[in-house]
């Protein structure tokens, strides 16, 4: 374990001198900490062997980042572990996503053990995943594990790159990976107390505004205390009181999630956001979630719109046809989202310029719109767009 600045200069000298890709993971503590910060960096590459960094002891790595900016990073998964690597300094330019790889070169199981062990032949040590990565200090089987993350990336990376070249997919892939390493970070989900779940049973405004109070004093309690939100109080017991409305801490305690073993100041905590959400003024409680950008869900589109909902099921059926005989998933093939859109408003008439300038605009890669186009141009005109 690097932590100290000492040795994590001497790891940046190393990794700086070192040849080829870089192997990069993260672990997080998801589950048991709030957010999703780093507590483990994993790197390995040639010339400098393996490291593992603590995000704790060292917060900053920018120095880190900085030393291997030029050299493309490997990882797996890549949109999980970049947030919490760019929140520590470290930000790829070139990437090499090996599950991303797999997907689209067609393997069926594409998490990192099933491909080490379906494309290397080596069986990886499995049992420490979902572990909680901020214990100090990390237990040896642990730190084990964590580097053998690492330890054959590159070489799954070498294997998968001539596996999608064999199959006239490389251009693809490096395509996707540029998409994902040009990606701007994702903004601030606006009313995150929305995605509650269970959400779907609150129907009153009274009742929302409870989920809002008793959510946003759940994240308080969370991020004081450093601990996962549903540690605090579950999404259920969240919904349960807002269906509820009680009147005072006896009546909260007999809902489920609010039992015995929760104390009177915690009871008295949660009572005091209830009262405060059945205080406000008509005009402060929160609308109904605003209709989301783009179409509605496609359920409701045969009522709102037959026209659009034929569209939909004969691009769905072409877009599906084509990702079997190419051997990838349709989501990687083109966004279902994309697809959603196009066939909600689609360019009149639906000529193949037209329809591949609307997937250009809607965020398509150039891989995508040349293998997608002319299926989803012949679907929009059987249907009368």
């Amino acid at each position: 374990m690097v932590t100290t600045a000492g040795e994590l200069a001497q790891v940046v000298a190393a990794f700086a001198a070192g040849t080829g890709p870089v192997a990069v993971d993260a672990e997080r503590a998801s589950g048991y900490r709030y957010g999703q910060r780093a507590y483990l960096v994993q790197l390995r590459r040639e010339g400098a062997g393996s490291a593992l960094v603590d995000p704790v002891a060292c917060p900053d790595l920018s120095a880190l980042g900085e030393a291997i900016d030029g050299a493309e990073w490997v990882l797996h998964a890549a949109t999980q572990d970049l947030p919490c690597l760019r929140e520590i300094g470290m930000v790829p330019r070139r990437l090499f996503d090996t599950e991303l790889a797999g997907r689209l070169a067609g393997f069926p199981r594409v998490g990192l053990g099933a491909m080490v062990e379906g494309v290397l032949g080596y069986t990886l040590e499995k049992g420490h995943s979902a572990v909680d990565w901020s214990t100090r200090p990390l237990p040896e089987p642990w730190l084990r594990y964590a580097a053998l993350d690492v330890e054959l990336l590159v070489d799954l990376r070498d294997a998968l790159e001539k596996e999608l070249d064999r199959q006239g997919k490389l251009e693809w892939a490096l395509q996707e990976f540029d998409a994902i390493a040009s990606a701007e970070p994702a903004p601030p989900r606006k009313d995150p107390w929305r995605r509650t779940s269970g959400m779907h049973k609150v129907r009153r405004r009274r009742q929302m505004a409870v989920v809002r109070e008793l959510w946003l004093t759940r994240d308080q309690v969370a991020q004081r205390r450093d601990i996962s939100p549903g540690k605090v109080l579950g999404d259920a017991a969240i919904v349960e009181a807002a269906l509820a409305l009680p009147p005072n801490t006896h009546a909260l305690a007999a809902l489920p999630g609010f039992g015995h073993r929760m104390g009177r100041r915690q009871l008295e905590q949660w009572q005091t956001a209830i009262d405060r959400a059945k205080a406000l003024p008509d005009s402060e409680l929160p609308q109904p979630g605003a209709a989301a950008a783009g179409p509605p869900p496609p359920r409701s589109w045969a009522d709102k719109d037959p026209a659009a909902a034929a569209r939909l099921s004969a691009a769905r059926a072409a877009v599906s046809a084509l990702a079997e005989r190419l051997s990838l998933p349709q989501e990687n093939l083109v966004s279902p989202d994309t697809v959603r859109r196009l066939c909600w408003e689609p360019p009149v008439p639906p000529t193949p310029d037209a329809v591949s300038a609307t997937l250009s605009a809607l965020g398509a890669r150039p891989w995508q719109i040349e293998l997608v186009t002319p299926a989803l141009t012949r679907a929009l005109s059987a249907t009368g767009a």
